[in-house]
């Protein structure tokens, strides 16, 4: 069972910042049922999720390749880093983590590695294929200590089935980013930094993304690892063990019948729910609702993207009634939003887009709180019999 103050929170932040952060730039949603009609049979480098700039990179005739080409000209992904720890100088975490908790959110979870590598702690697990692909501030413990100064409880996201300083080669399809998930010493560098996090800052919330790259009994050591360090920590449901089939996905047929068998599993609309790993304390639906009976978090960005997509329309951003009831009908049918915020990379603000909404949910926890205290109010007013 889930831990209790997970299921009274109703509303967690998550926030995707990394050096994709600093372009900040993603094609305009396309449901992906209409990709292939128009010729993209590699959808995934025609993703609205920014923070898959640097693999859209790889796909030469993409969106984010020509936007590339026009506004950096031949200017590497990596030379993003150092504008990324740039714009720390100006990086207020109080005001982030004030903001959320007035949101009415119960917990916030950090991408302190997403699939490019970037490590937003000095990590003492170096990587082998990037040297200094980190920040040199510790961007994780900064953002820990202030949202727990705020009352909330805190969690690492980690990518643990991807890395593309490992394996770079370009993920257009679900059965691509499976074969894709790295191997060598790829693995014990995943599992000694993920121990890393936990050893380092005691996480409320252990939130892997993808896969794992090694067994079910590696993720039983690590998992068991982290409930003894947190003992009222709780897992994700996305520490899917490697299956070493997933190689086989490379060959035109095998990737053929994945990529079929995966689009039958996409929910309606345009999200989906992950496969479900032998072990795990909570579900997560990305844009989709949930019907079964585990408990869930629902995740979604405030438009079509997690990292900060400055080429989002208008219309990308969810409407005020939509939000409001969206975490409202989630708490009542007991689960949780984990809705993310993007910062921006060259200057560690939230645009101003992502802050209005923090700022409705702020107005709708209030009207909530008081709508909760007037029948205590009531009953201390009521005359005594």
């Amino acid at each position: 069972m889930v831990a209790s103050w997970w299921s009274r929170a109703r509303l967690g932040i998550f926030v995707h910042w990394t050096p994709a952060s600093v372009p900040g730039w993603a094609p305009p949603h396309v449901p992906a049922a209409e990709l292939p009609a128009a010729g993209r049979r590699a959808p995934l480098g025609w993703t609205p999720y920014a923070e898959w700039y640097e693999n859209s990179l790889r796909f030469p005739g993409s969106p984010a390749a020509a936007h590339h080409r026009a506004t950096y000209g031949t200017r590497p992904y990596t030379d993003f880093g150092h504008d990324f720890e740039d714009g720390l100088a100006t990086w207020d975490p109080a005001a982030w983590a004030r903001s959320f908790r007035e949101a009415g959110a119960g917990y916030a979870v950090l991408v302190t590695k997403h699939h490019d590598g970037f490590c937003l702690w000095p990590s003492e697990t170096d990587n082998p294929h990037r040297t200094g692909w980190r920040t040199t501030r510790d961007v994780v413990g900064e953002f820990a200590e202030a949202v727990r100064a705020e009352g909330l409880r805190f969690g690492v996201y980690y990518s643990g089935g991807l890395d593309w300083t490992f394996d770079d080669r370009p993920i257009g399809t679900a059965a691509d980013m499976f074969s894709a998930v790295p191997r060598g010493g790829y693995p014990a560098y995943a599992d000694a930094q993920l121990r890393e996090l936990i050893r380092r800052y005691h996480p409320d919330i252990l939130w892997n993304d993808i896969a794992w790259p090694a067994s079910a009994a590696e993720i039983r050591s690590l998992t068991d690892y982290y409930r003894f360090t947190v003992p009222h920590g709780v897992v994700n449901d996305r520490l899917l063990p490697y299956a070493p089939h997933w190689r086989a996905l490379r060959l035109p047929v095998a990737r053929s019948l994945y990529n079929w068998w995966d689009r039958r599993t996409v929910a309606q609309g345009e999200g989906f729910v992950p496969r479900t790993p032998p072990a795990f304390d909570f579900r997560t639906p990305e844009y989709a609702r949930y019907t079964g009976s585990d408990p869930y978090e629902i995740t979604r960005g405030i438009d079509h993207s997690f990292g900060y997509n400055r080429n989002s329309p208008p219309d990308a951003f969810i409407g005020r009634e939509a939000l409001t009831s969206l975490v409202r009908s989630t708490a009542a049918d007991g689960g949780n939003l984990l809705l993310n915020v993007g910062p921006r990379g060259e200057d560690a603000t939230i645009p101003a887009e992502q802050r209005l909404r923090l700022e409705w949910l702020a107005e709708d926890a209030a009207v909530r709180a008081e709508e909760e205290a007037r029948p205590e109010e009531k009953a201390r007013e009521s005359p005594s019999r």
